[in-house]
Protein backbone atom coordinates (compact mmCIF):
# COMPACT_ATOMS: atom_id res chain seq x y z
CA UNK A 1 0.00 0.00 0.00
CA UNK A 2 0.99 3.83 -0.50
CA UNK A 3 2.39 6.14 2.15
CA UNK A 4 -0.72 7.86 3.41
CA UNK A 5 1.08 11.29 2.01
CA UNK A 6 1.19 9.79 -1.65
CA UNK A 7 -2.08 8.29 -1.78
CA UNK A 8 -2.07 8.33 -5.57
CA UNK A 9 1.22 7.07 -6.21
CA UNK A 10 2.21 3.12 -6.18
CA UNK A 11 5.39 2.54 -5.79
CA UNK A 12 7.81 -0.28 -6.12
CA UNK A 13 11.57 -0.59 -4.99
CA UNK A 14 14.52 -1.84 -6.42
CA UNK A 15 17.66 -2.46 -4.36
CA UNK A 16 20.99 -3.42 -6.08
CA UNK A 17 23.16 -6.36 -4.07
CA UNK A 18 24.37 -8.21 -6.62
CA UNK A 19 27.88 -7.13 -5.78
CA UNK A 20 30.86 -9.86 -4.77
CA UNK A 21 33.03 -7.80 -3.66
CA UNK A 22 34.86 -8.06 -0.10
CA UNK A 23 36.67 -4.97 -0.39
CA UNK A 24 35.10 -3.97 2.86
CA UNK A 25 37.02 -6.66 5.07
CA UNK A 26 34.12 -8.77 5.51
CA UNK A 27 33.36 -12.56 5.39
CA UNK A 28 31.53 -12.32 2.75
CA UNK A 29 29.79 -9.93 0.61
CA UNK A 30 29.40 -7.01 2.40
CA UNK A 31 25.46 -6.50 1.16
CA UNK A 32 25.25 -9.87 3.51
CA UNK A 33 27.61 -9.02 6.94
CA UNK A 34 26.62 -7.29 9.48
CA UNK A 35 25.89 -3.60 9.72
CA UNK A 36 24.06 -2.41 13.06
CA UNK A 37 22.74 -5.90 14.29
CA UNK A 38 21.70 -6.72 10.69
CA UNK A 39 22.76 -7.63 7.39
CA UNK A 40 23.01 -4.73 5.35
CA UNK A 41 20.76 -5.31 2.80
CA UNK A 42 17.85 -5.96 5.46
CA UNK A 43 18.05 -2.44 6.71
CA UNK A 44 17.12 -1.06 3.51
CA UNK A 45 14.47 -3.79 2.73
CA UNK A 46 12.85 -2.50 6.00
CA UNK A 47 13.00 0.86 5.09
CA UNK A 48 11.00 0.57 1.35
CA UNK A 49 8.58 -1.74 3.18
CA UNK A 50 7.95 0.97 5.98
CA UNK A 51 7.33 3.86 3.29
CA UNK A 52 5.20 1.61 1.37
CA UNK A 53 6.69 -0.23 -1.26
CA UNK A 54 4.15 -2.44 -2.77
CA UNK A 55 7.00 -4.61 -3.97
CA UNK A 56 10.49 -4.78 -3.34
CA UNK A 57 12.73 -6.52 -5.67
CA UNK A 58 16.60 -7.68 -4.59
CA UNK A 59 19.14 -8.48 -7.32
CA UNK A 60 21.58 -10.58 -5.70
CA UNK A 61 24.77 -12.08 -6.96
CA UNK A 62 24.30 -15.92 -8.69
CA UNK A 63 24.33 -18.90 -5.83
CA UNK A 64 23.60 -16.60 -3.07
CA UNK A 65 19.68 -17.40 -2.70
CA UNK A 66 20.66 -19.03 0.94
CA UNK A 67 22.09 -16.30 2.52
CA UNK A 68 19.59 -13.76 0.45
CA UNK A 69 16.92 -15.16 2.04
CA UNK A 70 18.21 -15.65 5.61
CA UNK A 71 19.30 -12.38 5.77
CA UNK A 72 15.47 -10.81 4.39
CA UNK A 73 13.21 -13.39 5.83
CA UNK A 74 9.94 -11.98 7.17
CA UNK A 75 10.42 -9.08 5.42
CA UNK A 76 7.13 -7.78 3.27
CA UNK A 77 6.64 -7.63 -0.32
CA UNK A 78 10.41 -9.40 -1.24
CA UNK A 79 11.07 -10.74 -4.18
CA UNK A 80 14.82 -12.16 -5.02
CA UNK A 81 16.58 -12.35 -8.04
CA UNK A 82 19.52 -13.40 -9.53
CA UNK A 83 21.44 -10.05 -11.02
CA UNK A 84 23.26 -9.51 -14.26
CA UNK A 85 27.12 -8.64 -15.14
CA UNK A 86 27.11 -5.47 -14.22
CA UNK A 87 24.81 -2.93 -12.30
CA UNK A 88 22.65 -1.75 -15.55
CA UNK A 89 22.05 -5.66 -16.08
CA UNK A 90 20.82 -6.08 -12.72
CA UNK A 91 18.54 -3.05 -12.41
CA UNK A 92 16.86 -3.66 -16.12
CA UNK A 93 16.56 -7.24 -14.58
CA UNK A 94 14.64 -5.82 -11.59
CA UNK A 95 12.44 -3.73 -13.93
CA UNK A 96 11.35 -6.62 -15.99
CA UNK A 97 10.60 -8.34 -12.90
CA UNK A 98 8.04 -5.56 -12.07
CA UNK A 99 6.86 -4.91 -15.24
CA UNK A 100 4.36 -8.07 -15.03
CA UNK A 101 2.08 -5.36 -12.78
CA UNK A 102 3.78 -2.34 -13.35
CA UNK A 103 4.01 0.52 -10.19
CA UNK A 104 3.35 4.11 -11.21
CA UNK A 105 6.87 4.27 -9.91
CA UNK A 106 10.21 2.83 -8.68
CA UNK A 107 12.80 3.90 -6.59
CA UNK A 108 16.20 2.20 -7.35
CA UNK A 109 18.34 1.79 -4.00
CA UNK A 110 22.27 0.50 -3.58
CA UNK A 111 22.37 -2.42 -0.76
CA UNK A 112 25.63 -0.45 0.79
CA UNK A 113 23.48 2.69 1.72
CA UNK A 114 21.53 0.42 4.30
CA UNK A 115 20.43 4.02 6.43
CA UNK A 116 17.67 5.11 4.52
CA UNK A 117 15.44 8.27 6.04
CA UNK A 118 11.86 7.99 5.09
CA UNK A 119 11.91 11.84 4.74
CA UNK A 120 14.31 10.78 1.42
CA UNK A 121 11.96 8.56 0.09
CA UNK A 122 8.54 11.68 0.27
CA UNK A 123 11.14 14.03 -1.43
CA UNK A 124 11.96 11.69 -4.30
CA UNK A 125 8.55 10.75 -4.89
CA UNK A 126 7.44 14.60 -4.62
CA UNK A 127 9.77 14.98 -7.21
CA UNK A 128 8.39 12.60 -9.69
CA UNK A 129 4.74 15.11 -9.39
CA UNK A 130 6.74 17.22 -12.16
CA UNK A 131 9.02 15.10 -13.20
CA UNK A 132 10.38 11.27 -14.92
CA UNK A 133 13.49 11.40 -12.56
CA UNK A 134 14.55 12.56 -9.28
CA UNK A 135 17.80 11.91 -7.63
CA UNK A 136 19.00 12.70 -3.93
CA UNK A 137 22.23 14.70 -3.93
CA UNK A 138 24.67 16.81 -1.78
CA UNK A 139 26.50 20.29 -2.16
CA UNK A 140 30.26 19.79 -2.57
CA UNK A 141 31.70 21.53 0.44
CA UNK A 142 35.64 20.66 -0.64
CA UNK A 143 37.64 22.53 -3.42
CA UNK A 144 37.75 20.28 -6.66
CA UNK A 145 40.84 20.02 -9.06
CA UNK A 146 41.59 18.02 -11.82
CA UNK A 147 44.49 16.13 -11.69
CA UNK A 148 46.86 14.84 -14.14
CA UNK A 149 48.39 11.54 -11.96
CA UNK A 150 49.69 13.24 -8.78
CA UNK A 151 49.77 16.65 -10.58
CA UNK A 152 46.96 19.59 -10.42
CA UNK A 153 46.41 20.13 -13.81
CA UNK A 154 42.94 22.75 -13.05
CA UNK A 155 40.42 23.41 -11.17
CA UNK A 156 36.45 22.74 -10.97
CA UNK A 157 33.62 25.29 -9.80
CA UNK A 158 32.06 23.07 -7.03
CA UNK A 159 28.72 25.37 -6.94
CA UNK A 160 27.95 23.48 -9.96
CA UNK A 161 28.74 20.46 -8.51
CA UNK A 162 26.78 17.71 -5.95
CA UNK A 163 27.29 14.55 -5.04
CA UNK A 164 25.14 12.22 -6.20
CA UNK A 165 23.20 9.72 -3.72
CA UNK A 166 20.43 6.85 -3.74
CA UNK A 167 18.10 5.83 -4.01
CA UNK A 168 16.77 7.47 -7.54
CA UNK A 169 13.67 7.60 -8.53
CA UNK A 170 11.51 7.41 -12.07
CA UNK A 171 8.33 6.78 -13.45
CA UNK A 172 8.08 3.41 -14.20
CA UNK A 173 7.91 3.42 -18.12
CA UNK A 174 10.53 5.97 -18.70
CA UNK A 175 12.72 4.01 -17.06
CA UNK A 176 12.07 0.73 -18.21
CA UNK A 177 12.47 1.68 -21.39
CA UNK A 178 15.52 3.59 -21.36
CA UNK A 179 16.97 0.92 -19.33
CA UNK A 180 16.34 -1.68 -22.59
CA UNK A 181 17.16 0.91 -25.07
CA UNK A 182 20.73 1.13 -22.92
CA UNK A 183 20.87 -2.89 -22.71
CA UNK A 184 24.54 -3.36 -24.45
CA UNK A 185 25.71 -0.43 -24.21
CA UNK A 186 28.08 -1.25 -21.05
CA UNK A 187 27.83 -0.12 -17.52
CA UNK A 188 26.62 3.84 -16.62
CA UNK A 189 27.40 5.36 -14.02
CA UNK A 190 23.84 5.30 -12.04
CA UNK A 191 20.02 5.01 -13.31
CA UNK A 192 19.27 8.59 -13.83
CA UNK A 193 22.25 8.83 -16.87
CA UNK A 194 20.58 5.81 -18.42
CA UNK A 195 17.07 8.08 -17.97
CA UNK A 196 18.93 11.08 -19.46
CA UNK A 197 20.63 8.80 -22.52
CA UNK A 198 17.00 8.52 -23.19
CA UNK A 199 16.16 12.48 -23.73
CA UNK A 200 14.67 13.04 -20.39
CA UNK A 201 15.14 15.40 -17.53
CA UNK A 202 16.47 14.44 -13.89
CA UNK A 203 15.28 16.71 -10.82
CA UNK A 204 17.73 16.86 -7.75
CA UNK A 205 16.12 16.54 -4.26
CA UNK A 206 18.18 17.14 -1.12
CA UNK A 207 19.89 14.23 -0.20
CA UNK A 208 21.38 12.87 3.07
CA UNK A 209 24.51 12.47 4.95
CA UNK A 210 23.00 9.50 6.53
CA UNK A 211 22.71 7.81 3.23
CA UNK A 212 26.75 7.12 3.45
CA UNK A 213 28.00 4.07 1.29
CA UNK A 214 29.48 1.69 3.15
CA UNK A 215 32.62 0.91 1.22
CA UNK A 216 36.19 -0.22 3.60
CA UNK A 217 36.25 -2.41 6.83
CA UNK A 218 36.17 1.28 8.66
CA UNK A 219 32.60 1.38 8.00
CA UNK A 220 31.35 -1.49 9.63
CA UNK A 221 33.11 -0.18 13.05
CA UNK A 222 30.90 1.72 15.61
CA UNK A 223 32.26 5.62 15.32
CA UNK A 224 30.24 6.39 18.54
CA UNK A 225 32.23 4.49 20.90
CA UNK A 226 30.28 3.70 24.58
CA UNK A 227 31.16 6.03 27.55
CA UNK A 228 33.97 4.22 29.91
CA UNK A 229 32.07 3.50 32.33
CA UNK A 230 29.67 1.21 29.84
CA UNK A 231 29.13 -2.50 30.20
CA UNK A 232 27.63 -5.15 28.14
CA UNK A 233 25.96 -8.28 29.25
CA UNK A 234 25.48 -11.23 26.46
CA UNK A 235 24.34 -14.83 26.45
CA UNK A 236 24.97 -17.96 23.90
CA UNK A 237 23.30 -20.74 23.78
CA UNK A 238 24.10 -23.61 21.47
CA UNK A 239 23.47 -27.58 21.24
CA UNK A 240 24.66 -29.96 18.84
CA UNK A 241 24.30 -33.85 18.41
CA UNK A 242 26.77 -36.61 19.30
CA UNK A 243 27.29 -39.08 16.72
CA UNK A 244 29.94 -42.24 15.88
CA UNK A 245 33.17 -41.37 14.03
CA UNK A 246 33.39 -37.96 14.57
CA UNK A 247 36.19 -36.32 16.78
CA UNK A 248 35.13 -34.25 20.40
CA UNK A 249 36.30 -30.96 20.47
CA UNK A 250 34.64 -28.70 23.78
CA UNK A 251 36.68 -25.29 24.45
CA UNK A 252 39.40 -25.77 21.63
CA UNK A 253 40.33 -29.17 23.90
CA UNK A 254 40.07 -32.72 21.73
CA UNK A 255 39.00 -35.54 24.27
CA UNK A 256 38.74 -39.05 23.89
CA UNK A 257 35.27 -40.51 23.73
CA UNK A 258 33.65 -42.54 22.09
CA UNK A 259 31.24 -40.25 19.88
CA UNK A 260 32.07 -36.44 18.68
CA UNK A 261 29.35 -33.86 17.76
CA UNK A 262 28.70 -33.33 14.56
CA UNK A 263 27.90 -29.89 12.82
CA UNK A 264 29.17 -28.30 9.66
CA UNK A 265 32.39 -26.74 11.71
CA UNK A 266 34.07 -28.78 14.01
CA UNK A 267 30.75 -28.35 16.33
CA UNK A 268 32.56 -26.81 19.68
CA UNK A 269 29.52 -26.47 20.91
CA UNK A 270 30.93 -25.03 24.37
CA UNK A 271 33.22 -22.62 22.01
CA UNK A 272 29.47 -21.96 19.84
CA UNK A 273 28.23 -20.32 22.60
CA UNK A 274 30.88 -18.28 23.80
CA UNK A 275 30.95 -16.82 20.53
CA UNK A 276 26.60 -15.94 20.51
CA UNK A 277 27.38 -14.28 23.69
CA UNK A 278 30.21 -11.90 22.51
CA UNK A 279 28.11 -11.18 19.59
CA UNK A 280 25.10 -10.85 21.56
CA UNK A 281 27.15 -8.22 23.64
CA UNK A 282 28.15 -6.89 20.74
CA UNK A 283 24.98 -6.28 18.97
CA UNK A 284 26.54 -7.97 15.65
CA UNK A 285 24.00 -10.87 15.24
CA UNK A 286 24.58 -13.95 16.25
CA UNK A 287 27.10 -17.18 14.79
CA UNK A 288 25.21 -17.85 11.74
CA UNK A 289 25.36 -14.39 10.41
CA UNK A 290 29.02 -14.31 10.41
CA UNK A 291 29.62 -18.23 9.75
CA UNK A 292 26.72 -19.60 7.67
CA UNK A 293 26.58 -23.26 7.35
CA UNK A 294 25.60 -23.12 3.86
CA UNK A 295 29.03 -21.60 3.29
CA UNK A 296 31.80 -24.61 2.30
CA UNK A 297 35.08 -22.44 3.39
CA UNK A 298 33.23 -23.37 7.16
CA UNK A 299 33.03 -27.34 6.72
CA UNK A 300 35.14 -29.23 9.95
CA UNK A 301 36.64 -25.24 10.29
CA UNK A 302 38.45 -25.15 14.44
CA UNK A 303 35.68 -22.97 15.68
CA UNK A 304 38.85 -20.89 17.63
CA UNK A 305 38.58 -18.75 14.33
CA UNK A 306 35.19 -17.87 15.33
CA UNK A 307 35.96 -17.03 18.75
CA UNK A 308 38.98 -14.88 17.30
CA UNK A 309 36.34 -12.90 14.84
CA UNK A 310 33.88 -12.20 17.47
CA UNK A 311 36.61 -10.48 19.79
CA UNK A 312 37.80 -8.63 17.12
CA UNK A 313 34.38 -7.32 16.12
CA UNK A 314 33.77 -6.31 19.75
CA UNK A 315 37.10 -4.70 20.01
CA UNK A 316 36.06 -2.88 16.53
CA UNK A 317 32.86 -1.52 17.96
CA UNK A 318 35.32 -0.48 21.04
CA UNK A 319 34.55 -3.27 23.40
CA UNK A 320 36.56 -5.51 25.47
CA UNK A 321 35.98 -8.90 26.86
CA UNK A 322 35.85 -8.90 30.62
CA UNK A 323 34.90 -12.19 32.02
CA UNK A 324 32.71 -15.45 30.40
CA UNK A 325 31.06 -17.82 32.52
CA UNK A 326 30.98 -21.40 30.65
CA UNK A 327 28.16 -24.02 31.56
CA UNK A 328 28.41 -27.24 30.00
CA UNK A 329 25.43 -29.84 29.95
CA UNK A 330 25.84 -33.30 29.31
CA UNK A 331 26.49 -37.09 31.15
CA UNK A 332 29.39 -37.84 29.34
CA UNK A 333 31.89 -37.15 28.64
CA UNK A 334 33.01 -36.22 32.59
CA UNK A 335 33.96 -32.23 32.24
CA UNK A 336 36.07 -31.71 35.43
CA UNK A 337 39.42 -33.61 34.28
CA UNK A 338 39.50 -31.05 31.37
CA UNK A 339 38.35 -28.38 33.02
CA UNK A 340 41.54 -26.90 33.65
CA UNK A 341 42.85 -27.11 29.84
CA UNK A 342 39.47 -25.54 28.51
CA UNK A 343 39.79 -22.71 30.95
CA UNK A 344 43.40 -22.30 29.55
CA UNK A 345 42.40 -22.36 26.23
CA UNK A 346 39.28 -20.63 26.65
CA UNK A 347 41.55 -17.75 28.04
CA UNK A 348 44.39 -17.90 25.32
CA UNK A 349 41.50 -17.37 22.74
CA UNK A 350 39.57 -14.47 24.55
CA UNK A 351 42.57 -12.47 25.72
CA UNK A 352 42.03 -12.87 29.35
CA UNK A 353 43.82 -14.10 32.39
CA UNK A 354 42.66 -17.44 33.15
CA UNK A 355 40.95 -15.94 36.40
CA UNK A 356 38.47 -14.45 34.23
CA UNK A 357 37.32 -17.33 32.33
CA UNK A 358 34.35 -20.21 34.10
CA UNK A 359 33.73 -23.44 33.04
CA UNK A 360 31.28 -25.59 34.58
CA UNK A 361 29.66 -28.53 34.09
CA UNK A 362 25.96 -30.18 35.38
CA UNK A 363 23.60 -32.87 33.97
CA UNK A 364 19.84 -33.09 33.65
CA UNK A 365 19.39 -35.92 35.71
CA UNK A 366 19.13 -37.94 32.71
CA UNK A 367 16.30 -36.23 31.73
CA UNK A 368 16.06 -35.38 27.75
CA UNK A 369 18.47 -35.56 24.88
CA UNK A 370 21.62 -34.39 27.09
CA UNK A 371 20.63 -37.17 30.03
CA UNK A 372 20.00 -39.39 27.03
CA UNK A 373 23.91 -39.01 25.91
CA UNK A 374 22.31 -38.00 22.57
CA UNK A 375 23.79 -34.52 22.71
CA UNK A 376 25.49 -31.71 24.17
CA UNK A 377 24.28 -28.14 25.18
CA UNK A 378 26.02 -25.04 26.17
CA UNK A 379 24.95 -22.00 28.02
CA UNK A 380 27.69 -19.19 28.42
CA UNK A 381 27.35 -15.68 29.69
CA UNK A 382 29.50 -12.70 29.05
CA UNK A 383 30.58 -9.17 30.30
CA UNK A 384 32.08 -6.59 27.79
CA UNK A 385 33.42 -3.81 29.07
CA UNK A 386 34.31 -0.43 27.18
CA UNK A 387 37.81 0.05 25.44
CA UNK A 388 40.39 2.14 27.70
CA UNK A 389 40.47 5.69 25.50
CA UNK A 390 37.21 4.43 23.51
Amino acid sequence: MSRPDHPAQSFAAIIVAAGKGLRAGQPLPKQFAMWRGKPVVRHSAEAFAAAGAARIVVAIPEGSDSVAQEALSGVEGVQIITGGATRQDSVRLGLEKLADDAPDHVLIHDAARPDLPGNVVDCLLDGLKEHVGAIPVLPVVDSLVIADSDIMAGTVPREAMRRVQTPQAFRFAEILAAHRDWAGKGDAGDDAQVLRAAGHDVALVAGDERLHKLTFAEDFMDHHPPPPSAMRVGTGFDVHRLVDGQELWLCGVQIDHPKGLAGHSDADVGLHAVVDAILGASAQGDIGDHFPPSDPQWKDAPSARFVEHAVELAGDAGWSINNVDLTLVCEAPRIGPHRDAMRAQLAELLGLEVGSVSVKATTTEKLGFTGRGEGIAAQAVTTLVAKAGS
